[in-house]
């Protein structure tokens, strides 16, 4: 007989107050009030009062609800980066939304309910948990992707989506179930235990293979990773900056918990698999990024770069390592979510205003937000003192460290190659002519969100130990 206790629903108060506010903000939609800005507002309040919540919990990692969900510590510091997200995408989508004639309230309940499923896959100590929180986000977010669904490239985006989705969660059940009939329990803690054990075991380790591929597709790394440049490029921009920042941070807390916590892989075939597809993530992102005309197109092979230099620190599986990978996830989050926050400002219908060569001349008319762009720009690129600099330094020296020497060399030579299309657009916004601009004002909360955004890039690529000190210990279940 399972007995909720009193300190589950305590230890859960961030999870419970968001699930409630996007409740409360569905049935305010269900009332027939034609209001999103109701919608806007509770999911605001929602997100917020759930963000201060988690920083109360950000002590030691306490499991609840019959060792099922982990709340605190590790959980409460990925949950910290996803609320962040949440909060960042939903004051840059309300101007955005209204500008493209599609502000409806249920984009904002299906953010926070895709927000609590990323909270329950960190937390996960089960792996059906993770199965849930991944199905969560994942469903809200086949949705998002097809918002607008006028457009054609919008409903493309979520078909591909949906269908590779829902491919990608036959593995990760399959996986599931291999584990279970090999360990005989789902729970990630007791498998721990017996790992050096069951590592022997062949189905165990198809198992495990079938959990990286399920991974794999939500952080789309290579060859897993075709979605991606379509999905990105259909979605809503706005969306496009949830899904690559909160949906992609969560799929490496998963991740993470699963082949970092848990898992002892350090030396393992898993390891070595691991290692191969973070390079071909890193090369294939990289170059084919360079040959990208579209600046929504050019992040989403980015993203698929990151996605390598990120899973170099799962490969190496040892202390730098992991703090490298949630520095990383942090300083990832806000200077991607900056990026397409300002790319979502100088969209225009139709899908105008998404070429490299909008934005020739932008520094002659928006000074200030070519600033900003240039920012996530070279954060994005690695050159120091931007946090994204400290993000790969961290996981190249996991690698080295791990004798994986090889594959920190691929990540340096390919975050060269990066400079090139990080540095074309800041070159076309200072040093071309043209008549770049922001269709329509911006509002004041938006401007707030991206300036915000990139004083963090900037602060913590001064002071990146703010957040590795933090994370020490978190590895401990």
């Amino acid at each position: 007989m399972i007995v909720i206790r009193l300190e589950d629903l305590l230890y859960s108060a961030p999870l419970l107050v968001l699930t409630s506010s996007g409740l409360l903000a569905l049935i305010a939609e269900a009332a027939g009030r034609d209001k999103p800005v109701i919608s806007y507002y509770t999911s605001l309040i929602g997100v917020i009062t759930s963000l201060i919540l988690t920083f109360l919990n950000l002590g030691a990692g306490v499991p609840v609800f019959n060792n099922m969900i982990l709340q605190g510590g590790y959980a409460a510091y990925c949950n910290l980066i996803f609320l962040s997200s949440a909060l960042l995408s939903i004051v840059l989508s309300r101007s955005y939304l209204e500008r493209m004639q599609y502000h409806r309230g249920e984009f904002y309940v299906l953010i926070v309910f895709a927000t609590a499923g990323m909270m329950l896959m960190a937390a996960a100590l089960d792996l059906t948990i993770v199965f849930l929180g991944i199905e969560l986000m994942s469903i809200c977010l086949y949705v998002l992707a097809g918002f607008m669904r006028k457009k054609e490239l919008a409903n493309e985006a979520a078909l591909k989506y949906f269908l590779l989705g829902a491919f990608a969660t036959g593995f990760l059940l399959y996986g599931i179930a291999l584990i279970y009939g090999t360990s005989g329990t789902t729970n990630l803690v007791v498998i721990s235990r017996s790992f050096a054990q069951l590592s022997g075991n062949s189905l165990f380790l198809i198992g495990c293979g079938m959990l990286i591929v399920a991974f794999s597709f939500k952080i789309a790394a290579v060859p897993f990773h075709m979605w991606a440049p379509d999905v990105y490029e259909g979605a809503p921009t706005t969306v496009t900056a949830f899904m690559s920042t909160g949906a992609k941070a969560a799929a490496f807390a998963t991740f993470v918990a699963v082949f970092v916590r848990v898992f002892d892989i350090p030396g393992t075939a898993l390891s070595s698999v691991l290692a191969l597809i973070a390079a071909a993530s890193m090369i294939v992102g990289n170059v084919t990024a360079i040959a990208q005309n579209n600046v929504k197109r050019m992040l989403a092979y980015s993203s698929i770069a990151h996605t390598g230099y990120m899973l170099s620190g799962i490969a190496a599986g040892n202390a730098e390592g992991e703090q490298g990978i949630l520095f990383y996830l942090v300083a990832y989050t806000f200077m991607n979510i900056g990026a397409f926050g300002i790319v979502s400002w100088v969209e225009q219908q139709e899908d105008r205003k998404l070429k490299f060569d909008d934005y020739a001349g932008f520094s002659a008319r928006q000074p200030a937000v070519a600033v900003l762009m240039s920012v996530f720009m070279f954060s994005l690129a690695g050159i120091p003192p931007f946090a994204g600099f400290f993000g790969k330094y961290y996981v190249f020296l996991a690698a080295v460290k791990a004798d994986m020497t090889w594959l920190a060399i691929i990540g340096v030579m390919t975050s060269l190659v990066s400079v090139y299309y990080y540095l074309r657009l800041v070159v076309l916004m200072y040093f071309c002519e043209g008549e770049s601009d922001v269709a329509a004002k911006v509002p004041l909360a938006a401007i707030s969100a991206v300036t915000l955004a990139a004083v963090l890039v900037i602060l913590l690529g001064i002071y990146p130990s703010l957040l590795v000190d933090m994370t020490k210990g978190f590895f401990k279940i």
